[in-house]
């Protein structure tokens, strides 16, 4: 398989967010270390001790189900780079729910998988995550500013509505009030 350009960009499209965490799938992982999912599962395994559940978890069933059906293809992502789970293997897809790693867990991998491709994609991947989270925090100030606007023309759409209020109410009271007849 060729190398896969690791850029944030690329990268970015693989995270998923999964029990409120930003997740990378294990296949996924596997696919950008050069490495079979199993090899990679294996090597935790034997390091399980570097990976508590809040660098890593297995999905249940359900969340698995719900996930599967959200993956999608960037158009930008390059064939190789597509998710391993999006598609079945000679034994018929994965007979397990996958394993997913959190960026601590994705930093603590750089220690158990020690090759040079390794440490490429860990750089790549923190990086990754480091333009999501500034992404995160500039569309939070981007939505308090869009709050703050809305609430002071929603004062001053208040007082544009109730001046066109008194108008109709104007008007309705001279409607009411009798007309003088004009002529015989």
């Amino acid at each position: 398989m060729p190398a896969v350009v690791l850029k944030p960009e690329n990268l970015a499209a693989l995270v998923r967010t999964v029990r409120g965490e930003r997740v990378l799938l294990d296949a996924d992982l596997a696919t950008l270390y050069g490495v079979v999912t199993g090899d990679l599962n294996q090597a935790v395994k034997r390091n399980l001790e570097r990976f508590p559940a809040d660098f890593m978890f297995q999905l249940s069933v359900e969340e698995w189900g719900d996930l599967r059906s959200q993956i999608v293809i960037s158009k930008g992502m390059r064939a190789g780079m597509r998710s391993q789970i999006a598609t079945s293997n000679a034994r018929g897809g994965t007979r397990y729910t996958p394993y997913v790693f959190t960026e601590q867990g994705v930093a603590m991998l750089s220690s158990v998988l020690r090759s040079p491709r390794a440490v490429e994609v860990n750089i790549a991947i923190m990086r990754t995550f480091v333009q999501l989270r500034r992404l995160m925090d500039s569309n939070r100030e981007l939505a308090r500013k869009i709050d703050a606007l809305e609430r002071k023309y929603d004062e001053q759409f208040t007082v544009v509505f109730d001046a066109i209020k008194e108008l109709i109410a104007t008007d309705d009271g001279r409607k009411a009030q009798p007309k003088r007849r004009i002529g015989f």
